[in-house]
């Protein structure tokens, strides 16, 4: 039977104070579906552009969030979810979903996957979009071995993903971020350089040559220091700067785009594998109650959380 819950819904496109915590059920699953009952929601940017704005085929009211964790309530018939085998009451984390924010959905069981044991369900909650957008910035570059990257934005959410990918692959990475992201990017094996004026001549200062470019910044000064290092423009990439990617030849990667997604569910499994045995971790900097979105929101919008928010129903 459906299962009463809340979610946060977009009733108009704007900003966060036009959003709503809705009364509505989460239906009983098909054969293909699950029930989950959400026990964190991850929080991204892209929670809140994606409503800001009209976007071509997608209708009002759009319910907000792509990423969970929780445990099975209920399973078609006839059903497996992503990792494999499933029963009611397992862990599972679940990415590309629609309407996370909530204390219960049903979703396409394919897109859940048995929880990492080693993360809370707040960790678990934010891996797989950072992750898979740090995964495929890596592989579109054909970052290699021995290689050495510029990653811009080094401390945030991507980049630190990013940043331990890199490292098991044993490619070294370069990373701009301010003062207070510094240790972060050491902790995660970077070498931090400070953003600002003078950024060129302090990566060259570093002494390594910088074989690609990765960006999860988008300002003009991040592309204008890859274009001066990177020569070949194939290994650049942008995930912020779709303009400047046009304009000068390099490639600009979203989710939205049919490749990325594909790429993106095609490697959620090997994250998890990772993070399950202790080989990617989720800095997390704090939790919200559900009911407080908002607020989380504007904090991740507007401050420098250190770590990955999550909301707690």
């Amino acid at each position: 039977m459906s299962v009463a819950a809340q979610q946060w819904i977009a009733p108009e496109w704007g900003g966060p104070e036009r959003w709503r915590l809705a009364d509505t059920t989460a239906p009983d699953p098909q054969q293909g579906e699950v029930t989950i009952r959400v026990h964190a929601a991850g929080m991204n940017p892209a929670d809140r552009k994606h409503v800001a704005v009209p976007r071509p085929g997608v209708e009002l009211p759009v319910p907000i969030g792509y990423e969970v964790s929780g445990e099975i309530l209920a399973i078609g018939p006839g059903t497996r979810i992503g990792s494999g085998e499933a029963r009611v009451g397992d862990e599972v984390v679940a990415f590309r979903v629609q309407g996370g924010y909530a204390s219960a959905l049903t979703i396409p069981a394919e897109k859940a996957f048995r929880k990492p044991a080693r993360l809370s369900h707040a960790e678990a909650a934010n891996l797989l979009l950072a992750g898979t957008t740090a995964a495929e910035m890596l592989e579109r570059v054909h970052a290699e071995e021995g290689e050495t990257i510029l990653l811009h934005g080094a401390s945030g959410a991507v980049g630190v993903m990013v940043l331990q990918l890199a490292a098991l692959r044993g490619i070294r990475v370069i990373g701009t971020t301010s003062e207070a992201g510094a240790e972060r990017v050491r902790r995660f094996g970077g070498t931090p350089v400070a953003y600002g004026e003078g950024l060129l001549d302090r990566v060259r200062a570093t002494g390594l040559a910088v074989d690609a470019a990765l960006d999860a910044v988008g300002t003009d000064e991040a592309v204008d220091v890859s274009l001066a290092l990177v020569g070949d423009r194939s290994r650049i990439v942008t995930i912020a700067a779709p303009g400047r990617a046009a304009e000068h030849g390099f490639r600009a990667i979203a989710g939205s785009q049919p490749g990325s997604a594909a790429f993106r569910d095609g490697i959620r499994g090997e994250l998890v594998r990772l993070a399950d045995e202790g080989r990617l971790v989720v800095p997390l900097a704090r939790t919200y109650p559900l009911a407080e979105a908002v607020d989380a929101t504007r904090f991740l919008a507007e401050e420098h959380p250190g770590g990955k928010l999550a909301l707690i129903p």
